[in-house]
Protein backbone atom coordinates (compact mmCIF):
# COMPACT_ATOMS: atom_id res chain seq x y z
CA UNK A 1 0.00 0.00 0.00
CA UNK A 2 1.46 3.39 -1.09
CA UNK A 3 1.15 6.35 1.23
CA UNK A 4 -0.06 9.40 -0.01
CA UNK A 5 3.24 10.80 0.09
CA UNK A 6 4.47 8.29 -1.85
CA UNK A 7 1.29 8.80 -4.36
CA UNK A 8 1.97 12.38 -4.96
CA UNK A 9 5.89 11.24 -5.89
CA UNK A 10 4.31 8.30 -7.93
CA UNK A 11 1.95 11.25 -9.54
CA UNK A 12 4.64 13.95 -10.39
CA UNK A 13 7.10 11.44 -11.79
CA UNK A 14 4.23 10.38 -14.14
CA UNK A 15 3.77 13.85 -15.21
CA UNK A 16 7.45 14.00 -15.84
CA UNK A 17 7.72 11.41 -17.99
CA UNK A 18 8.91 8.55 -16.26
CA UNK A 19 7.98 5.25 -17.04
CA UNK A 20 5.94 2.77 -14.58
CA UNK A 21 9.24 0.64 -14.50
CA UNK A 22 11.44 3.53 -13.68
CA UNK A 23 8.92 4.70 -11.22
CA UNK A 24 8.40 1.11 -9.27
CA UNK A 25 12.86 1.12 -9.27
CA UNK A 26 12.65 4.52 -7.29
CA UNK A 27 10.29 3.59 -5.22
CA UNK A 28 11.48 0.03 -4.65
CA UNK A 29 8.33 -0.95 -5.30
CA UNK A 30 6.35 -3.45 -7.55
CA UNK A 31 4.93 -2.45 -10.99
CA UNK A 32 1.40 -3.78 -10.93
CA UNK A 33 1.20 -1.45 -7.48
CA UNK A 34 2.20 1.57 -9.25
CA UNK A 35 -0.06 0.79 -12.44
CA UNK A 36 -3.34 -0.19 -10.35
CA UNK A 37 -2.52 3.49 -8.49
CA UNK A 38 -2.47 5.35 -11.54
CA UNK A 39 -5.27 3.91 -13.48
CA UNK A 40 -7.75 4.48 -10.49
CA UNK A 41 -8.06 0.61 -9.28
CA UNK A 42 -6.44 1.55 -6.02
CA UNK A 43 -7.65 4.11 -4.03
CA UNK A 44 -4.82 5.61 -1.55
CA UNK A 45 -5.20 4.82 2.31
CA UNK A 46 -7.28 1.30 1.43
CA UNK A 47 -5.99 -1.41 1.90
CA UNK A 48 -6.83 -4.61 -0.21
CA UNK A 49 -8.61 -7.51 0.84
CA UNK A 50 -8.70 -10.26 -1.04
CA UNK A 51 -11.14 -13.25 -0.55
CA UNK A 52 -9.41 -16.38 0.87
CA UNK A 53 -10.11 -19.44 -1.13
CA UNK A 54 -8.96 -21.11 2.29
CA UNK A 55 -11.94 -20.86 4.28
CA UNK A 56 -14.63 -23.24 2.98
CA UNK A 57 -12.32 -25.97 3.48
CA UNK A 58 -11.69 -24.85 6.97
CA UNK A 59 -14.49 -27.47 8.29
CA UNK A 60 -12.97 -30.60 6.49
CA UNK A 61 -9.41 -30.27 7.73
CA UNK A 62 -10.39 -29.75 11.17
CA UNK A 63 -12.24 -32.36 11.49
CA UNK A 64 -9.18 -34.35 9.50
CA UNK A 65 -6.60 -33.15 12.17
CA UNK A 66 -9.19 -33.81 15.13
CA UNK A 67 -9.63 -37.40 13.89
CA UNK A 68 -5.47 -37.81 13.38
CA UNK A 69 -3.28 -35.30 15.24
CA UNK A 70 -0.49 -36.37 13.58
CA UNK A 71 -1.69 -36.13 9.92
CA UNK A 72 1.18 -34.56 7.55
CA UNK A 73 0.30 -31.69 5.68
CA UNK A 74 1.39 -32.42 2.34
CA UNK A 75 -0.89 -35.44 3.04
CA UNK A 76 -3.95 -32.95 4.31
CA UNK A 77 -2.82 -30.80 0.97
CA UNK A 78 -3.19 -33.44 -1.66
CA UNK A 79 -6.50 -34.69 -0.39
CA UNK A 80 -8.02 -30.64 0.17
CA UNK A 81 -6.60 -30.69 -3.95
CA UNK A 82 -8.66 -33.12 -5.35
CA UNK A 83 -11.91 -31.05 -3.16
CA UNK A 84 -10.50 -28.28 -5.57
CA UNK A 85 -8.60 -26.12 -3.78
CA UNK A 86 -5.94 -24.35 -5.97
CA UNK A 87 -3.57 -22.94 -4.07
CA UNK A 88 0.40 -24.19 -3.67
CA UNK A 89 1.75 -26.25 -0.45
CA UNK A 90 3.43 -22.85 1.10
CA UNK A 91 -0.01 -21.16 0.79
CA UNK A 92 -1.66 -23.94 2.22
CA UNK A 93 0.43 -24.77 5.21
CA UNK A 94 0.07 -20.45 5.71
CA UNK A 95 -3.57 -20.77 5.77
CA UNK A 96 -3.06 -23.91 7.81
CA UNK A 97 -1.69 -22.25 10.75
CA UNK A 98 -3.73 -19.41 10.25
CA UNK A 99 -7.37 -20.84 10.78
CA UNK A 100 -6.58 -24.57 11.66
CA UNK A 101 -5.26 -25.24 15.28
CA UNK A 102 -4.03 -28.70 15.62
CA UNK A 103 -4.99 -30.93 18.57
CA UNK A 104 -2.55 -31.28 21.26
CA UNK A 105 -0.69 -34.82 21.82
CA UNK A 106 -0.17 -35.36 24.74
CA UNK A 107 2.51 -38.61 24.07
CA UNK A 108 4.73 -35.72 21.88
CA UNK A 109 4.69 -33.12 24.23
CA UNK A 110 8.31 -33.42 25.72
CA UNK A 111 6.81 -31.68 28.66
CA UNK A 112 4.23 -33.60 29.72
CA UNK A 113 5.85 -36.98 28.64
CA UNK A 114 8.69 -35.54 31.16
CA UNK A 115 6.18 -34.91 34.01
CA UNK A 116 8.69 -35.02 37.08
CA UNK A 117 7.90 -33.22 40.12
CA UNK A 118 11.21 -31.59 42.07
CA UNK A 119 14.62 -29.38 40.61
CA UNK A 120 15.62 -30.67 37.24
CA UNK A 121 19.72 -31.53 37.45
CA UNK A 122 22.23 -29.70 35.21
CA UNK A 123 25.68 -31.52 34.46
CA UNK A 124 28.83 -29.81 34.32
CA UNK A 125 31.16 -31.47 31.94
CA UNK A 126 34.96 -31.37 32.17
CA UNK A 127 38.19 -32.55 30.83
CA UNK A 128 40.86 -33.98 33.16
CA UNK A 129 44.26 -34.48 31.56
CA UNK A 130 46.11 -37.16 32.66
CA UNK A 131 49.62 -37.12 32.21
CA UNK A 132 51.89 -39.92 31.05
CA UNK A 133 49.81 -43.43 30.61
CA UNK A 134 50.71 -46.74 30.13
CA UNK A 135 52.23 -46.95 26.85
CA UNK A 136 49.25 -49.62 26.13
CA UNK A 137 47.18 -47.32 25.94
CA UNK A 138 47.68 -45.51 22.57
CA UNK A 139 47.51 -41.85 23.60
CA UNK A 140 50.74 -40.15 23.91
CA UNK A 141 51.89 -38.28 26.74
CA UNK A 142 48.61 -37.62 28.04
CA UNK A 143 45.17 -39.20 28.23
CA UNK A 144 41.64 -37.24 28.08
CA UNK A 145 39.42 -38.04 31.13
CA UNK A 146 35.68 -36.73 30.54
CA UNK A 147 34.12 -36.01 33.67
CA UNK A 148 30.25 -34.94 34.42
CA UNK A 149 29.34 -33.71 37.61
CA UNK A 150 25.52 -32.95 38.68
CA UNK A 151 25.63 -29.22 39.67
CA UNK A 152 22.53 -30.18 42.63
CA UNK A 153 23.29 -33.14 44.28
CA UNK A 154 27.09 -33.27 43.71
CA UNK A 155 26.82 -36.78 42.13
CA UNK A 156 29.82 -37.53 39.16
CA UNK A 157 31.15 -40.01 36.93
CA UNK A 158 34.15 -39.94 34.62
CA UNK A 159 35.04 -41.90 31.74
CA UNK A 160 37.96 -42.56 29.84
CA UNK A 161 38.51 -40.95 26.02
CA UNK A 162 40.92 -42.75 23.84
CA UNK A 163 40.85 -39.94 21.15
CA UNK A 164 39.39 -36.00 21.88
CA UNK A 165 37.36 -36.23 18.59
CA UNK A 166 33.74 -35.60 18.24
CA UNK A 167 32.23 -39.62 18.07
CA UNK A 168 34.60 -40.91 20.85
CA UNK A 169 33.35 -37.65 23.12
CA UNK A 170 29.85 -38.25 22.08
CA UNK A 171 30.82 -41.72 23.19
CA UNK A 172 32.12 -40.70 26.58
CA UNK A 173 29.73 -38.57 27.08
CA UNK A 174 26.66 -41.50 26.58
CA UNK A 175 29.10 -43.16 29.90
CA UNK A 176 28.69 -40.82 31.93
CA UNK A 177 24.95 -40.40 31.35
CA UNK A 178 24.61 -43.97 32.05
CA UNK A 179 26.59 -44.62 34.73
CA UNK A 180 24.20 -41.41 36.57
CA UNK A 181 21.52 -42.79 35.55
CA UNK A 182 19.95 -39.95 33.56
CA UNK A 183 20.67 -36.44 31.74
CA UNK A 184 19.80 -33.34 33.09
CA UNK A 185 18.31 -30.67 31.37
CA UNK A 186 21.10 -28.60 30.12
CA UNK A 187 24.84 -29.40 29.60
CA UNK A 188 27.58 -27.11 30.79
CA UNK A 189 30.88 -27.60 28.69
CA UNK A 190 33.62 -25.93 28.73
CA UNK A 191 35.28 -24.20 25.69
CA UNK A 192 36.75 -27.21 23.93
CA UNK A 193 37.20 -28.30 20.35
CA UNK A 194 34.58 -31.08 19.84
CA UNK A 195 31.92 -29.08 21.26
CA UNK A 196 32.60 -25.73 20.01
CA UNK A 197 34.87 -23.72 17.91
CA UNK A 198 37.85 -21.54 18.95
CA UNK A 199 35.33 -18.85 18.59
CA UNK A 200 32.79 -20.13 21.08
CA UNK A 201 30.48 -21.15 18.95
CA UNK A 202 28.57 -24.57 19.25
CA UNK A 203 29.41 -26.68 16.54
CA UNK A 204 26.49 -28.27 14.57
CA UNK A 205 26.95 -31.89 15.46
CA UNK A 206 26.88 -31.84 19.12
CA UNK A 207 23.72 -29.50 19.11
CA UNK A 208 22.21 -32.41 17.55
CA UNK A 209 23.23 -34.98 20.06
CA UNK A 210 22.03 -32.57 22.62
CA UNK A 211 18.83 -32.49 21.23
CA UNK A 212 19.19 -36.64 20.60
CA UNK A 213 19.38 -36.93 24.96
CA UNK A 214 16.71 -33.78 25.35
CA UNK A 215 19.47 -31.50 26.85
CA UNK A 216 20.22 -27.80 26.26
CA UNK A 217 23.98 -26.95 25.70
CA UNK A 218 25.67 -23.98 27.50
CA UNK A 219 29.43 -22.74 27.37
CA UNK A 220 30.80 -21.51 30.57
CA UNK A 221 32.61 -17.65 30.11
CA UNK A 222 36.52 -17.70 29.82
CA UNK A 223 35.83 -15.18 32.89
CA UNK A 224 34.00 -17.23 34.98
CA UNK A 225 36.12 -19.76 36.97
CA UNK A 226 35.19 -23.56 37.91
CA UNK A 227 33.20 -23.88 40.64
CA UNK A 228 34.11 -25.17 43.73
CA UNK A 229 32.72 -28.71 43.54
CA UNK A 230 34.15 -29.05 39.87
CA UNK A 231 37.61 -28.19 41.42
CA UNK A 232 37.35 -30.51 44.15
CA UNK A 233 36.41 -33.08 41.56
CA UNK A 234 39.57 -32.20 39.78
CA UNK A 235 41.69 -32.87 43.16
CA UNK A 236 40.53 -35.81 43.76
CA UNK A 237 41.11 -37.10 40.31
CA UNK A 238 44.37 -36.19 40.31
CA UNK A 239 45.11 -37.52 43.55
CA UNK A 240 43.49 -40.91 42.20
CA UNK A 241 45.80 -41.04 39.31
CA UNK A 242 48.86 -40.13 40.97
CA UNK A 243 48.36 -43.46 43.76
CA UNK A 244 47.18 -45.64 40.49
CA UNK A 245 49.70 -48.10 39.09
CA UNK A 246 51.93 -47.51 36.85
CA UNK A 247 50.78 -50.02 34.80
CA UNK A 248 47.40 -50.11 35.22
CA UNK A 249 45.40 -50.86 32.08
CA UNK A 250 42.54 -48.07 30.39
CA UNK A 251 39.36 -51.10 32.04
CA UNK A 252 40.75 -51.38 34.88
CA UNK A 253 41.62 -47.73 35.32
CA UNK A 254 38.04 -47.16 34.37
CA UNK A 255 36.57 -49.52 37.16
CA UNK A 256 38.89 -47.98 39.49
CA UNK A 257 37.16 -44.36 38.92
CA UNK A 258 33.56 -46.20 38.92
CA UNK A 259 34.50 -47.29 42.58
CA UNK A 260 36.22 -44.21 43.49
CA UNK A 261 32.67 -42.11 42.38
CA UNK A 262 30.06 -45.07 43.92
CA UNK A 263 32.59 -43.86 47.16
CA UNK A 264 31.63 -40.76 46.96
CA UNK A 265 27.91 -40.94 46.54
CA UNK A 266 27.78 -43.41 49.36
CA UNK A 267 29.43 -40.75 51.53
CA UNK A 268 26.90 -37.80 50.19
CA UNK A 269 24.25 -39.68 50.65
CA UNK A 270 24.74 -40.16 54.38
CA UNK A 271 25.16 -36.40 54.62
CA UNK A 272 21.95 -35.78 53.97
CA UNK A 273 21.71 -34.71 50.34
CA UNK A 274 19.01 -34.70 48.10
CA UNK A 275 18.56 -37.27 45.78
CA UNK A 276 19.27 -36.35 41.83
CA UNK A 277 16.27 -35.52 39.80
CA UNK A 278 17.34 -36.39 35.82
CA UNK A 279 15.40 -37.08 32.97
CA UNK A 280 15.36 -40.80 31.16
CA UNK A 281 18.15 -41.50 28.35
CA UNK A 282 16.89 -43.07 25.12
CA UNK A 283 17.37 -47.09 24.22
CA UNK A 284 20.47 -46.46 22.69
CA UNK A 285 23.38 -44.29 22.16
CA UNK A 286 23.52 -41.21 19.83
CA UNK A 287 23.78 -42.92 15.95
CA UNK A 288 27.83 -41.95 16.33
CA UNK A 289 30.14 -43.63 14.30
CA UNK A 290 34.03 -44.15 15.59
CA UNK A 291 37.47 -45.01 14.33
CA UNK A 292 40.11 -46.59 15.52
CA UNK A 293 43.33 -47.96 14.18
CA UNK A 294 44.86 -51.20 15.55
CA UNK A 295 48.05 -53.37 14.29
CA UNK A 296 47.28 -57.00 13.95
CA UNK A 297 49.55 -59.00 16.67
CA UNK A 298 51.68 -62.08 15.76
CA UNK A 299 48.68 -64.25 16.70
CA UNK A 300 46.31 -62.54 13.87
CA UNK A 301 44.24 -60.51 17.29
CA UNK A 302 43.25 -57.13 17.89
CA UNK A 303 42.02 -55.61 21.14
CA UNK A 304 39.49 -53.48 21.89
CA UNK A 305 37.67 -52.72 25.02
CA UNK A 306 39.13 -55.84 26.58
CA UNK A 307 38.17 -58.43 23.72
CA UNK A 308 40.06 -60.02 20.84
CA UNK A 309 38.98 -60.19 17.51
CA UNK A 310 41.00 -63.04 15.16
CA UNK A 311 41.93 -61.90 11.78
CA UNK A 312 43.63 -63.99 9.05
CA UNK A 313 47.03 -64.42 10.10
CA UNK A 314 48.47 -62.72 6.84
CA UNK A 315 46.96 -60.02 8.09
CA UNK A 316 49.82 -60.51 11.57
CA UNK A 317 51.80 -56.92 11.80
CA UNK A 318 49.20 -54.85 9.23
CA UNK A 319 47.85 -51.74 10.85
CA UNK A 320 43.68 -51.86 10.12
CA UNK A 321 41.30 -49.66 11.52
CA UNK A 322 37.98 -50.34 13.88
CA UNK A 323 34.76 -48.94 13.05
CA UNK A 324 31.26 -48.94 14.28
CA UNK A 325 28.08 -47.13 14.81
CA UNK A 326 27.48 -46.95 18.98
CA UNK A 327 23.76 -47.80 18.50
CA UNK A 328 24.53 -50.75 16.33
CA UNK A 329 25.95 -54.88 18.47
CA UNK A 330 28.69 -55.12 15.44
CA UNK A 331 31.58 -53.64 14.18
CA UNK A 332 33.48 -53.69 11.15
CA UNK A 333 37.48 -54.19 10.24
CA UNK A 334 39.01 -52.12 7.65
CA UNK A 335 42.02 -51.62 5.68
CA UNK A 336 44.14 -47.40 6.46
CA UNK A 337 42.33 -46.78 2.83
CA UNK A 338 38.37 -47.81 3.82
CA UNK A 339 38.26 -51.35 2.37
CA UNK A 340 36.08 -53.89 4.76
CA UNK A 341 38.27 -57.03 5.55
CA UNK A 342 35.74 -59.05 8.14
CA UNK A 343 32.67 -58.08 10.25
CA UNK A 344 32.34 -59.04 14.19
CA UNK A 345 29.67 -59.04 16.95
CA UNK A 346 30.79 -56.94 19.22
CA UNK A 347 31.47 -58.35 22.79
CA UNK A 348 30.48 -56.67 26.35
CA UNK A 349 32.95 -54.69 27.24
CA UNK A 350 35.80 -56.10 29.16
CA UNK A 351 34.38 -59.56 28.85
CA UNK A 352 38.07 -61.32 27.74
CA UNK A 353 36.41 -62.77 24.75
CA UNK A 354 38.06 -63.68 21.24
CA UNK A 355 35.38 -63.34 18.63
CA UNK A 356 35.79 -65.03 15.26
CA UNK A 357 34.19 -62.86 11.77
CA UNK A 358 30.50 -63.03 11.04
CA UNK A 359 28.23 -62.98 8.36
CA UNK A 360 27.05 -59.22 8.81
CA UNK A 361 26.45 -56.71 6.17
CA UNK A 362 27.44 -53.13 6.64
CA UNK A 363 25.14 -50.69 5.74
CA UNK A 364 25.87 -47.26 5.09
CA UNK A 365 22.85 -44.91 6.39
CA UNK A 366 22.49 -41.48 7.44
CA UNK A 367 22.52 -41.30 11.87
CA UNK A 368 18.81 -41.22 12.25
CA UNK A 369 17.27 -37.78 13.61
CA UNK A 370 17.21 -36.97 16.65
CA UNK A 371 13.70 -36.06 16.90
CA UNK A 372 12.02 -39.54 15.74
CA UNK A 373 14.35 -41.50 17.97
CA UNK A 374 13.89 -40.11 21.76
CA UNK A 375 13.28 -41.90 24.71
CA UNK A 376 9.23 -40.58 24.46
CA UNK A 377 8.56 -40.64 20.77
CA UNK A 378 4.88 -41.16 20.23
CA UNK A 379 3.52 -44.95 19.15
CA UNK A 380 0.71 -43.37 17.13
CA UNK A 381 2.87 -40.87 14.79
CA UNK A 382 3.27 -42.70 11.95
CA UNK A 383 0.26 -44.65 11.35
CA UNK A 384 -1.92 -43.71 8.55
CA UNK A 385 -5.71 -42.82 8.85
CA UNK A 386 -8.04 -42.55 6.55
CA UNK A 387 -10.90 -40.05 6.39
CA UNK A 388 -13.50 -40.50 8.55
CA UNK A 389 -17.30 -40.84 8.12
CA UNK A 390 -17.36 -37.23 9.66
CA UNK A 391 -14.97 -35.79 7.02
CA UNK A 392 -16.42 -37.59 4.25
CA UNK A 393 -19.86 -35.61 4.85
CA UNK A 394 -17.64 -32.46 4.89
CA UNK A 395 -15.98 -33.67 1.71
CA UNK A 396 -19.18 -34.07 0.23
CA UNK A 397 -20.40 -30.96 0.98
CA UNK A 398 -17.02 -29.64 -0.67
CA UNK A 399 -17.95 -31.19 -3.80
CA UNK A 400 -21.44 -29.90 -4.31
CA UNK A 401 -20.73 -26.28 -3.43
CA UNK A 402 -17.54 -26.95 -5.91
CA UNK A 403 -19.24 -25.12 -8.73
CA UNK A 404 -20.30 -21.91 -7.41
CA UNK A 405 -17.84 -19.32 -7.12
CA UNK A 406 -17.32 -16.55 -4.00
CA UNK A 407 -18.58 -13.19 -4.24
CA UNK A 408 -16.00 -10.34 -4.90
CA UNK A 409 -14.63 -7.88 -2.60
CA UNK A 410 -15.93 -4.67 -3.41
CA UNK A 411 -12.96 -3.08 -4.03
CA UNK A 412 -12.45 -5.88 -6.71
CA UNK A 413 -15.66 -4.32 -8.80
CA UNK A 414 -13.74 -1.35 -10.80
CA UNK A 415 -11.43 -3.66 -12.89
CA UNK A 416 -8.65 -6.59 -13.18
CA UNK A 417 -5.68 -5.73 -13.47
CA UNK A 418 -3.83 -4.97 -16.90
CA UNK A 419 -2.36 -8.33 -18.17
CA UNK A 420 2.18 -8.51 -17.56
CA UNK A 421 4.05 -7.74 -20.44
CA UNK A 422 3.05 -6.11 -23.48
CA UNK A 423 1.23 -3.25 -23.86
CA UNK A 424 -1.23 -2.94 -21.45
CA UNK A 425 -4.58 -1.04 -21.73
CA UNK A 426 -4.30 3.22 -21.97
CA UNK A 427 -4.47 4.84 -18.71
CA UNK A 428 -6.18 8.03 -18.63
CA UNK A 429 -4.70 10.44 -16.01
CA UNK A 430 -5.80 14.27 -16.11
CA UNK A 431 -2.68 15.55 -16.12
CA UNK A 432 -1.02 13.34 -18.32
CA UNK A 433 1.03 14.69 -20.81
CA UNK A 434 1.57 13.33 -24.54
CA UNK A 435 3.89 11.73 -25.41
CA UNK A 436 5.79 10.09 -28.37
CA UNK A 437 4.78 6.70 -29.59
CA UNK A 438 8.31 5.82 -29.93
CA UNK A 439 9.80 6.68 -26.18
CA UNK A 440 10.18 9.58 -24.11
CA UNK A 441 10.98 13.01 -25.45
CA UNK A 442 14.61 13.17 -24.21
CA UNK A 443 15.09 10.00 -26.42
CA UNK A 444 13.42 10.84 -28.65
CA UNK A 445 15.41 14.29 -29.44
CA UNK A 446 18.67 12.42 -28.77
CA UNK A 447 17.53 9.74 -31.81
CA UNK A 448 16.85 12.81 -33.75
CA UNK A 449 20.42 14.67 -33.16
CA UNK A 450 22.01 11.53 -33.80
CA UNK A 451 20.39 11.06 -37.47
CA UNK A 452 21.40 14.25 -38.41
CA UNK A 453 25.26 13.76 -36.88
CA UNK A 454 25.12 11.01 -38.90
CA UNK A 455 23.77 11.96 -42.30
CA UNK A 456 26.05 14.79 -41.57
Amino acid sequence: MLSAEEYSEVCVLWRQGWSISAIARHLDRDRKTIRAYLSGDRTVGVRVVSHDDFLRFVPYCQQRLDDDPHLQASTLHAEVLELGYQRAYSTFTRALRRHVIRPHCAVCSRDSARNIHGPLEEVHFDWVQLPNPPADWDCGRKADLLMGALTRSGHWRAAIVAIKDLPHTVQAVDQVLRRLGGTGQRWLFERTPPVCSSTGKLTTGFQQVATYYGATLAIRPKAHPPSPVVRAHRSVLHHWWATAAGDLGMLAAQSSLDRLAERSDGRRQRTGCEVPTLLPLPSKPFPARTCTQRRVDPDGLIQLEGNFYALPAELAGAAVKIRRRLDEPHLSVTTTRGAVIACFDRAPEGAGHTVTASGHRITIERPARATDTGPHACPVGKVRRPPSQAALTKAQALARLGGERPLEHPLHAGGNQPPRGGAGPTIAHPSQPERPADGCRARHCHLAARTCHDRG
